[in-house]
């Protein structure tokens, strides 16, 4: 083998699944599922003075819970707008009422992943499920947001940071929040469409939308990073500039970005890393292997190479890991 991998000694085997410390309690938000928009789980404010529409939003998967415990507090500490409309969102509550913290993986969703189902055909095609039905009922709302903020954290051990799609408007979005200092453009998945790829903030759209992976997903500091980022975005947007519930923005505007070059979907059931990589591990040399997929070696296809949230025990057909460039 030629390059810069080291020959390899046998195969590297399937990654232990990581062990699954809950440290935090699911919020109480059935006195917000009501809400006022019409749509049960949404909630929103509108100011004397005009300004953005801007959505915080939580629970595209059942399981992270960080994010609903920033809306909940939010919610409850009664956080209003200084301009414009501030909407916050439970996205998936059904899947949310099945979370078990002795099983926390088993409630990302019930039918399939709402966060892979935001394209226009789909959405207004014949399929049916429990997700693309909840999707139909927030796409009326979500068609008339500026700036969107969807909350989300990670599996498997990473360096949080902002996804914010191919347009402009999401990059400048995320590089104006300040927090995670990571910003990072990609295409998405190939198994559908996120949220932050629907048409409304999509290349042909009007608004921006970035999805921060705010760290692990049942992590004490997760929270505290998802609330970081709501208050980056709403002072970015000028919704709200100042609030006892909010902290100091770190870091200031800018921060890192990379723009993947290339998403690596595992295309067998055979598909392993080479080791435990972290997502934000940045690999020195071009032409390292990284993984094998069945006979097929992946590696780095540039120096100083940066893995985006490697899916480390990933399926057939899903994404593994995104090789990523760092860009000024």
């Amino acid at each position: 083998m030629s390059g810069g991998g080291s020959a390899l000694h046998g195969r590297p085997g399937q990654m232990p699944l990581p062990s699954f410390k809950v440290d935090l309690t699911a919020p109480d938000v059935s006195a917000f599922l009501e809400g006022n928009t019409g749509i049960p789980g949404f909630t929103s404010y509108a100011a004397a003075t005009p300004g953005p529409h801007v959505l915080v939003l939580s629970l595209v998967h059942g399981n992270e819970i960080a994010g609903a415990i920033v809306v909940e507090q939010l919610l409850r500490g009664g956080l209003r707008p200084e301009r414009g409309r501030l909407t916050f969102g439970f996205a998936n509550i059904a899947a949310f009422r099945s979370f078990d913290p002795a099983q926390p993986t088993a409630s990302r969703f019930l039918d399939e992943d709402l966060n892979r189902v935001w394209d226009v055909d789909v959405l207004e095609g014949p399929r049916r499920s429990v997700e693309l039905e909840r999707a139909r009922a927030m796409r009326p709302l979500f068609d008339t947001v500026d700036v969107a903020l969807d909350l989300h954290s990670m599996l498997w051990p990473a360096e949080p940071l902002i996804l914010c799609g191919q347009t402009a408007r999401g990059r400048d979005l995320a590089q104006g929040i300040g927090t995670p200092g990571l910003s990072v453009a990609d295409r998405g998945h190939v198994t559908g469409r996120r949220l932050i790829d629907y048409a409304r903030f999509g290349e042909t759209g009007e608004a921006a939308a970035v999805l921060v992976e705010a760290g692990q997903h049942w992590a004490r500091g997760t929270v505290e990073k998802s609330l970081a980022s709501v208050a980056g975005v709403l002072r970015r947007s000028g919704c709200v500039m100042a609030h006892p519930l909010l902290p100091a923005v770190r870091g200031g505007a800018g921060g890192r970005h990379a723009e993947v070059t290339q998403t690596v979907t595992a295309g067998t059931a055979a598909f392993s890393f080479m080791r435990g990589y972290h997502g934000g591990e940045v690999i020195p040399r071009r032409n390292t292997i990284i993984a094998l997929d069945g006979e097929t070696e992946i590696r780095t296809p540039y120096d100083d190479c940066l893995l985006v949230m490697p899916n480390l025990r990933p399926s057939r057909g899903h994404t593994a890991v995104r090789l990523a460039r760092f860009v000024t």
